[in-house]
């Protein structure tokens, strides 16, 4: 794509627990600011329905029609075979076909990991993306990967995800030689099960910046850049740091009732929340190491979520970021073996 072309996103607008509604919100509003085009993917009578309840004139936007949603209780392999019109296979579609140079979905992670694998396919040497990103609001420039999307990992594969995790921290926050750490139950060298020892092995002798072990407590300083874990206790550790912050945040509101006035009360719950919720409050994250842009957001996300998730995407192509994850990976693979 030129640089001065103008940029084509697919939005899954039935994927999500308010799609189409929120979807179609949020994308109009995204359209409105960056002056982008979006495909709206999913049931054309629904997603026209929304369109009409909005002023669109002069928004490049186009409804592309789907049949189906994958849910979150499917079994992603399965669904894509049963369900070959979903709306994030039409959406990863229009991506392969080059209509679309990437795609935003609020909809099942799993669906959209596997429809990215499927139809676009994965990065050389990468037999799996991974996910991942700042998920602690105390460290917004941390990313942690993987968080959830590939539960069992070789050493090799924890090594690709720290790759392209620093990719991530270059491109959106311009840091330049991120500093690599590997989640563990002690920070001292030889800490933690088999998997974290041979990684901490391979890590050494490649050329990352890595600066060693690093445990959960550490997460909230930004001692690290990237924080590589398992997607098993990468996503225990998302969803427990989401689940305190809510519990945090109903616990002081309650506390402070009668002690302040209500508007500071909601102010502070909302911001111990969004501080806790990173993902959900900030949209989504690229799915990293397939061959295209997949920004996948948090299935109960709203207009600004959609909105600031489809900023990713444009972003995520403006920078270049699956040619320069390629190049990195390229690059580490050279120096690795040489």
């Amino acid at each position: 794509m030129r640089k001065d072309a103008p940029i084509t996103l697919a939005v899954d607008a039935m994927g999500g627990d308010h799609g189409p509604t929120e979807i179609v919100s949020g994308a109009i509003s995204a359209a409105r600011q960056w002056e982008i085009e979006i495909a709206l993917v999913g049931d054309p009578l629904a997603i026209d329905s929304e369109l009409a309840r909005h002023d669109t004139d002069g928004l490049r936007l186009k409804v592309v029609p789907s049949k189906g949603v994958i849910g979150e209780d499917q079994q992603p392999a399965l669904a894509l075979r049963q369900k070959p019109e979903a709306s994030i296979l039409v959406a990863a579609g229009l991506v392969k076909k080059g209509l679309a140079q990437g795609l935003v979905t609020m909809g099942s992670t799993g669906a959209a990991m596997a429809a990215a694998t499927v139809v676009l396919g994965t990065l050389e040497g990468l037999p799996r993306p991974a996910l991942g990103g700042p998920i602690i609001g105390l460290s917004p420039h941390t990313v942690v990967i993987d968080v959830g999307t590939n539960l069992d990992c070789k050493p090799t594969q924890l090594l690709s995800f720290a790759v392209m995790g620093g990719v991530f921290a270059t491109l959106f926050w311009n840091i330049q030689d991120p500093k690599v750490a590997l989640l563990s139950v002690g920070s001292e060298p030889g800490k933690g099960n088999k998997q974290v020892r041979e990684t901490t092995e391979l890590f050494e002798k490649s050329p990352i910046n890595f600066i060693g072990n690093i445990e959960a407590n550490e997460l909230p300083t930004g001692k690290a850049d990237v924080v590589v874990a398992d997607g098993f206790v990468g996503n225990i550790v998302m969803k427990l740091t989401e689940g305190i912050g809510s519990s945090i945040a109903a616990l002081i509101a309650e506390r402070l009732k009668n002690n302040l006035p209500d508007n500071q009360i909601v102010d502070l719950e909302r911001e111990i929340y969004t501080v806790n919720n990173v993902v959900e409050t900030h949209g989504g994250g690229p799915l990293l190491g397939v061959d295209g842009i997949c920004v996948i957001g948090h299935g109960r996300g709203k207009a600004e979520s959609v909105h600031r998730a489809i900023g990713t995407a444009k972003t995520s192509i403006e920078g270049n970021l699956v040619g320069r994850q390629s190049d990195r990976l390229r690059q580490i693979q050279t120096q690795s073996i040489s």
